[in-house]
């Protein structure tokens, strides 16, 4: 399999992944199941997948329908009857704190008749942003700088969030009382959960203050002073807790999972299959630094590479990055250069690394893809690629070659997704 052919292939892929998570695919067939209320029906929504998801409901529901969503920056998408809102991410802004204050006021209003469909995917956490009483917005903003500087997992972020917030952890389905609440997810979490999923505003919520504390504790992270009171009155129980397992408040609300990474993996299978590989898929959870699971991969991918068969290895998840260098980062981009200089050009192995909302980090950057040429062409235009990784430069390293995948918004998330294909 020459260059081109691999590249196209290990594109249809991650194609086929990102296509299994469109809304229009993955929510549309749970609508026709929601019956029409008696009352209004009030579409709110926070993520990257909103606008999208929000799309499909205009599309999909015969009856009389407004609300609001957010969602990330270049992300929205012209609706009729929602309002969609762009907002930044992973660190909020006064845009998703005022659109988070506008779903409270909506769903307040509303009666028993009323019905809430509400819309939720990856990156709801940042873009709805309501901070609980006596915390600044600037100081929920440094927090939630700290907590991504020191790679903090994300359920472990989303404890934090919970508790430092008037809108998550079930706070909107209380507030939505009495309507009826149906909430339709996109999964982009570890395990699927959804009270961690945008940190879970209509579900219930296991966790607790101290949990919070312990995790701010176990991260050396000081908190911000307004926010270690908040967290110092909760545990105290000066401050009542998220509602929990088994609340009544929450008995009448229905909770949807459309789709999860483990079913984008899946179809990114189905179709390597389709292309004489065998599928090995390696799970969808997979955490931890960026170059150590590239080192364990690069072990893996050579074990392969001995039995002599086409082989396909698929695995999705969320890795870190230790950041020592000033360089433009990505944790796919850096799993892959890190991959790239284990293998050191081993043939017949093709590899991608890609997020499946579009975005790498904070640039605009999916991810990239590598071959056995990579270092060799890198070496070829005077690119060292151990000092880029060593600088926490992949971006940089992959745009230079011409091996950065750029989708553009795709409004969908159900996180990364890496595929790496062995060609005896």
């Amino acid at each position: 399999m020459d260059r081109n052919a691999a590249f196209s292939l290990l594109r249809a892929l991650f194609d086929t992944a990102v296509g299994a998570a469109s809304p229009g695919q993955c929510l549309a067939p749970h609508l026709v199941a929601l019956a029409p209320p008696k009352g209004r029906t009030l579409v709110v929504g926070a993520g990257k997948a909103a606008a999208a998801m929000a799309k499909t409901v205009e599309d999909q529901w015969s009856g009389p329908l407004d609300g609001l969503v957010v969602t990330r920056e270049r992300h929205g998408l012209p609706l009729s009857r929602i309002e969609c809102i762009e907002a930044r991410h992973p660190v909020p802004d006064e845009r998703g704190r005022a659109a988070a204050g506008r779903i409270l006021e909506r769903v307040k209003g509303l009666g028993a008749d009323d019905l809430v469909i509400c819309l939720i995917s990856g990156g709801g956490s940042a873009l709805l942003t309501w901070p609980a009483d006596g915390i600044t917005m600037a100081d929920k903003q440094a927090l939630t700088r700290d907590l991504l500087r020191k790679s903090v997992p994300i359920g472990e972020i989303n404890t934090v969030r919970k508790h430092i917030s008037a809108i998550k952890g079930g706070h909107l389905a209380l507030a939505a009382q009495p309507a009826r609440v149906a909430t339709y997810l996109i999964s982009d979490v570890p395990g699927d959960d959804p009270s961690v999923i945008a940190s879970g505003p209509t579900v219930a919520d296991a966790s607790t203050f101290a949990d919070a504390m312990a995790v701010l504790r176990k991260h050396d992270i000081t908190p911000p002073e307004s926010i270690r009171r908040h967290l110092d009155d909760g545990v105290a129980g000066r401050i009542k807790e998220t509602p929990k397992p088994g609340d009544p408040r929450l008995a009448g609300g229905i909770t949807v999972m459309t789709v999860t990474p483990q079913k984008a993996l899946e179809a990114a299978a189905a179709r390597a299959r389709q292309e004489g590989f065998d599928p090995v898929i390696l799970g969808d959870r997979l955490e931890g630094l960026s170059r150590a699971l590239a080192a364990e991969h690069a072990a893996l991918i050579r074990q392969r590479v001995a039995d002599g068969r086409r082989v396909a290895i698929i695995s999705g998840g969320e890795t870190t990055v230790e950041v020592k260098g000033t360089g433009r980062g990505g944790r796919n981009v850096e799993y892959l250069l890190a991959l790239a200089l284990d293998l050191q050009g081993l043939p017949g192995v093709w590899s991608l690394a890609a997020d499946t909302d579009g975005v790498d980090g904070i640039e605009e950057i999916a991810g990239a893809m590598i071959g056995p040429d990579t270092l060799a062409r890198a070496r070829a235009t005077g690119i060292d690629a151990a000092a880029r990784l060593a600088d926490n430069d992949g971006h940089g390293f992959f745009e230079a070659l011409g091996d950065a995948i750029i989708t553009g918004p795709t409004r969908t998330n159900v996180n990364d997704f890496r595929v790496s294909l062995i060609v005896p």
